[in-house]
């Protein structure tokens, strides 16, 4: 079984263990029809629009 000639010191580990702590990227983008915030590439919850179509017919109680 192969065993490490040398131990990996401590800098080295949580170099490579930093990346599981970096809090996730967020980035929002606004709808072109009603310039809500959506994420990319995502149909917008708001008025169902997606790639120039209706892709959600949603009915707003209002």
């Amino acid at each position: 079984m192969a065993v490490p000639k040398r131990r990996k010191s401590k800098a080295r580990r949580d170099t490579r263990r930093a990346i599981h702590r970096r809090p996730p990227r967020v980035t929002l983008n606004s709808c072109p029809r009603c310039a809500e915030p959506k994420y990319p590439h995502r149909v917008c919850r708001h008025c169902g629009f997606y790639a120039g179509k209706d892709i959600l017919f949603l009915e707003r109680n209002a």
